[in-house]
């Protein structure tokens, strides 16, 4: 790229050569540069998602120390629910530019840059140094806690310290056949809960978990279970045969059960394998309708039974919304949350924003005092479209 675009490999070059912790100063030293930028700041979202915390880059005028920024209602809301780049005076004759920060649909934070001036190709330049910082961010988390510490804005129980561990490190993905998002609450406080996935060549793998209990003990129960099923999906298992795997690893090692949803989606076809351990049904919005998806239930994993798990098919069709959940979801205070007018009215919601509505609506149906981890899992599947209109899935078995 040449004039005043980004240089990528020379910015990748500064990056590495820094220590992980000093990403927005790279980023800054390269946007001064470039573009004459003023002042740098990443701002990323605390674990219970309510505060935004700022990272300044150096000489900043704003210390890194400053207090967290509600986020419900603020312009860096609006940016983040967006994914759109904002652009407004700063108050002394320059303009404050606020671009998304994210990587393959998740939402790492926003980049805040203050420019004498900013026409379309300078805020094109800004959208790709956002874009260079997501992935500049993700590498540098593998070997800091500046992030992680960032982040607790509140105290963070061992039970949901263990908890986080467990889950994925990115809570979206965005893909050609599909987007999937998922949240927990409360997320200081969770044990038990757990969602997983990953995305093979041709498979979308997915699991929601409940370990019985809420507390240290049920997140140590968690990890077991998480750790046997990636051990059987990392060895080649299908869903049924994960599902043995975390089963026996509970009889022999614990004395615990837990329910749980494993699903195995096909990319070309969109035919889902699925296991149901005596987990809460899925619901599914299809053509502006919201149904619960009846599903054969074996027991959870844990508890001894003669009769073996089984796998069932599901068909996914495009434009599908499949909405997995855990009992905390759906039980005591919470049930007074209408889920299925939350699915229905955030329909056209991205389902990072769709599990928001979701979480929010069971925590406003508790008071915020919720007694138990819930979970949410939304997929929308978009289908292969590469495939012709009459190949497409068709109805669900």
């Amino acid at each position: 790229m040449e004039g005043g675009d980004l240089e990528l490999g020379e910015l990748l070059a500064a990056a590495e050569a820094a220590p992980p912790g000093e990403s927005v100063d790279v980023m800054a030293h390269d946007l001064q540069k470039r573009l004459g930028a003023e002042r740098v700041s990443f701002l990323f979202v605390d674990l219970i998602g309510e505060r935004l915390v700022r990272l300044a880059a150096a000489g900043d005028e704003v210390p890194d120390h400053a207090e967290p920024i509600a986020l419900r209602g603020s312009v860096y809301d609006n940016v983040l629910r967006s994914q759109r780049q904002h652009v407004e005076p700063d108050g002394q004759g320059g303009r404050r530019v606020i671009t998304p920060v994210t990587n393959r649909g998740d939402c790492i934070g926003v980049l805040e840059v203050t420019l004498q001036s900013a026409d379309d190709v300078v805020l094109r330049q800004v959208r790709d140094a956002a874009h260079a910082l997501a992935y500049i961010i993700v590498t540098d988390g593998r070997f800091t806690d500046l992030y992680h510490l960032g982040r607790r804005t509140t105290e963070t129980s061992l039970a949901a310290e263990i908890q986080h561990q467990l889950l994925p490190s990115a809570s979206c993905c965005e893909a050609a056949q599909f987007t999937l998002a998922a949240g927990l609450v409360p997320a200081d406080d969770i044990g038990g809960d757990t969602y997983d996935y990953t995305l093979d060549r041709d498979t979308l793998h997915l699991s929601i978990t409940d370990a019985m209990g809420h507390d240290t003990n049920s997140a140590l129960l968690a990890t077991l279970l998480v750790g046997a099923l990636r051990r059987a999906r990392r060895s080649g298992c299908d869903a049924l045969k994960q599902a043995n795997h975390a089963h026996q690893a509970l009889l022999r090692h614990s004395r615990g059960l837990a329910t749980g949803q494993l699903l195995c989606v096909d990319l070309e076809t969109g035919l889902c394998e699925l296991v149901n351990a005596g987990h809460p049904w899925p619901l599914r919005l299809r053509d502006g309708t919201v149904e619960e998806v009846e599903l054969a239930v074996n027991l959870p994993f844990g508890v001894a039974a003669p009769t073996p798990y089984r796998v069932q098919e599901l068909r996914l069709r495009p434009g599908d919304r499949l909405i997995l959940v855990t009992d905390g979801m759906q039980d005591r205070g919470a049930a007074a949350a209408d889920l299925a007018s939350v699915v229905h009215d955030t329909g056209a919601l991205h389902p990072r924003e769709a599990v928001r509505s979701l979480t929010a609506a069971v925590l406003d149906a508790c008071h915020g005092n919720l007694k138990d981890d819930a979970t949410v899992l939304i997929l929308d599947w978009h289908g292969n479209r590469d495939r012709s209109a009459e190949n497409r899935p068709g109805p669900q078995r």
